[in-house]
């Protein structure tokens, strides 16, 4: 059937072609403008101008908080052409029509992209985590609907990924041992009434005190990463009474307000993200970054092509997607404690010290420098959580939006103003 787009596309072409051919040997020059639409994790001055000068693209960065983004390119495909963010926006971009399928053919790093995302297990041992484990959303399948099936065509570039945890501080909360006495139940503690810190994310902070909740032995869950209302309704009755009575001393909505928190002794323990916990400990604050015993709770970025994109549109996408995974990119964000998915790339821009810290678990040779050139870690430091398959061995839950998100975001507001 030949839509009104498709109609108006076909004779577009048309009439460019007469115009070509009309004109001779004038061909207009190709559109290398880029615009990308996520967080500030990825959307970072540095990668900007390194895509820039590798790849002759002009690349317009727009960084935002979560929810903002999540919205803006849910709502206006048409404002993006690549969407960096979370796991967990996928199916809201998916059913919102946001996003269209990416060809893996086109993908040039395809086959060394590793199995967590493929299979959901780094090695055949690992924890599946419960939630939206990026396999069960990573393939289109033949019916337009998301699955575990390859098909050849992806929902989102794998690419960017971490466990987060909370930090403490260990001049006020003493040292724990990483997968043995840390754990998210400390968050709950009356030692540390009036000085926990928690971050204002929805579909993240849920599951830290949920984590938090049945480590405590508060309640279960059948499902932590698809509770039932009536779950929800629990957790937050439990979480209400506990913020009336003054045991949070603060939310957080970005890695710096985080920093603040722990750096003004507002809090001595909160959830937090890796790049707020090598900050303090460039500060000379001693915060120590937990392993849980229960397991983390894992991200896994996402690079999306949106369904607005033209085909010249498309190519610029498939360059910027492919550099990505071409090491330098992975080696930069390694150095800020995250993860890229096709590894062994990386690890020809890493010294062997950086790549035995990062990757490998195993005690700093040297001190380590970060992205700002800046000391992060210190010879002889070793990594929260051990290896990189040693942390993703132990995935308690996904950052997921549940079939109960519209009641646990109602839920979620009420206990921040509570």
């Amino acid at each position: 059937m030949l839509t009104r787009r498709k109609f108006i596309k076909s004779v577009s072409a048309v009439s460019a072609g007469c115009a070509l051919a009309s004109a001779g040997v004038y061909a207009a020059p190709k559109n290398k403008t880029l615009r990308v639409l996520g967080t500030h994790v990825t959307l970072q001055e540095a990668i900007r101008e390194k895509a820039q000068q590798d790849l002759g693209l002009d690349l317009i960065f727009e960084p935002g908080g979560s929810s903002h983004v999540l919205q803006k390119a849910a709502s206006r495909p048409s404002s993006f052409d690549l969407y960096e963010q979370w796991s967990d926006s996928i199916n809201i971009l998916w059913e919102a029509d946001a996003i269209q399928a990416i060809d893996v053919s086109r993908l040039k790093y395809w086959s060394e992209i590793n199995n967590l995302t493929k299979t959901g297990r780094i090695t055949p041992q690992a924890k599946l985590g419960a939630g939206d484990a990026p396999y069960k959303i990573l393939n289109v399948q033949n019916d337009g609907t998301l699955g575990d099936q390859f098909t050849g065509q992806i929902s989102f570039l794998p690419y960017v990924h971490n466990v987060d945890s909370f930090g403490y501080n260990t001049r006020s909360v003493p040292q724990g041992t990483p997968y043995e006495t840390e754990s998210w139940a400390w968050l709950l503690d009356d030692k540390w009434h009036g000085k926990v810190g928690l971050v204002n994310a929805p579909t993240i902070g849920i599951f830290d005190m949920a984590l938090a909740a049945q480590a405590k032995g508060l309640m279960t869950f059948k499902d932590i990463g698809q509770m039932t209302r009536a779950e929800v309704d629990q957790l937050f009755d439990i979480l209400v009474k506990y913020k009336k009575s003054g045991h949070f001393n603060g939310v957080w909505n970005s890695v710096p307000e985080s920093v603040n928190l722990m750096s003004s002794n507002n809090v001595v323990i909160e959830s937090m993200f890796s790049p707020a916990v090598s900050t303090l400990n460039k500060m000379n604050i001693p915060v120590s970054y937990a392993a849980p015993k229960e397991g983390f709770r894992a991200w896994h970025g996402v690079m999306c092509l949106s369904s607005e994109a033209s085909d010249e549109v498309q190519e610029n996408a498939y360059e910027y997607m492919n550099w990505w995974l071409s090491g330098w990119a992975g080696a930069f964000i390694a150095r800020q404690g995250y993860y890229i998915s096709n590894p062994q790339r990386s690890k020809q821009y890493l010294s062997q010290a950086e790549w035995d810290y990062w990757y490998d678990g195993k005690p700093a040779l040297t001190d380590l420098m970060g992205t700002d050139g800046s000391k992060v870690v210190s010879k002889g430091g070793m990594r929260s959580g051990g290896s990189y398959q040693q942390r993703f061995s132990n995935v308690a839950v996904w950052n997921t939006v549940m079939n109960t998100y519209e009641h646990s975001l109602a839920r979620w507001y009420e206990f921040i103003v509570s």
